[in-house]
């Protein structure tokens, strides 16, 4: 079920379905302008995922835990579960997912996710709150995967977009393989501001940032203007991701969480990026994005 959030400014759509957000749109006079990739399922059939137990891949698609092994799929469960309704204002709305018997065979935690979406202005602002419902030690890892059409207008190309920092930032990019970090890094910037757009930049998969010192970036048309800033303060990754030539997106995902190394299957309590609560233990945070 989509649910719809609209001021004079802008206008939201969330679907039930993995509380994920399926469309951005700014409201102009020259018209309606959607910001959000519309999931063509041609280069990737997804709007917005929100990522959850795990952030990326596991080795083998498998972790160990307690003595027992485990499957669980790239990025986790949540974005393909259905969410209920649990607030709904004016402006607002909040979803929820608790564990039940299915969760539980892939991963044996008791949680409560809640996601929520508040609409002001041209910003929205997206809050996750991961709460440990069960008597043991909850281990998880959460993260954002927003995909935004670029180019937006027609006449543009993605090579019209840039990334602009916040400030001059100097970044290694953690490589991967088969979607697992191999151990490795390279030089991407040194002391810049922006980052132009091109799919040479992703030939070798997603850049991964970790441990940055930025809390926002703006993903900017040279030609038109239009932009769509992402503050995440306090988030210690950053994924940015397209699906190669021709696909007209581009993810900005700031992350509580990472993939997988290169090897076998490891402990969850182990795996770099993991989250711990205690029993009753909540987790909160939220990250905003704002089109002009």
């Amino acid at each position: 079920m989509i649910h719809t959030l609209e001021n004079e400014h802008c206008r939201v759509q969330v679907n039930t379905q993995g509380a994920e957000l399926t469309s951005f749109v700014r409201l102009e006079a020259a018209g309606e302008l959607e910001y959000l990739w519309q999931a063509d399922p041609a280069y990737w059939g997804r709007h917005a995922p929100v990522l959850f137990p795990i952030v990326g891949r596991l080795p083998e698609n498998r972790y160990l835990h307690q003595g027992q092994t485990y499957e669980l799929s790239q990025h986790g469960f949540a974005r393909d579960r259905e969410f209920a309704l649990l607030h709904r204002s004016e402006f607002e709305l909040t979803f929820e997912l608790r564990d039940d018997a299915a969760s539980r065979a892939v991963y044996p935690f008791g949680f409560a996710l809640r996601i929520s979406y508040r609409l002001a202005g041209s910003t929205l602002t997206v809050g996750w709150e991961v709460e440990n419902s069960g008597s043991k030690e909850l281990l998880f890892s959460i993260g954002a995967h927003p995909a935004f059409r670029c180019p937006l207008l027609p006449g543009e190309t993605f090579e019209d977009y840039e990334f602009v920092f916040d400030h001059p930032v100097s970044l290694d990019r953690h490589l991967l393989q088969n979607g697992l970090f191999s151990g490795e890094t390279t030089p991407l910037l040194r002391h810049e501001t922006v980052l132009p757009l091109s799919y040479e930049l992703f030939a070798q998969d997603a850049l991964v940032f970790q441990h940055f010192d930025f809390t926002s970036l703006t993903l900017r048309s040279r030609r038109s203007g239009h932009s769509v800033r992402a503050r995440f303060e306090g988030f210690p990754y950053l994924g940015l991701w397209t699906a190669g030539p021709g696909a007209e997106f581009v993810c900005i995902e700031p992350w509580h969480g990472l993939a997988g190394s290169v090897g076998g299957p490891v402990e969850l309590a182990d795996k770099p990026g993991i989250l711990r609560l205690n029993a009753g233990q909540q987790f909160i945070t939220s990250y905003s994005l704002t089109v002009a």
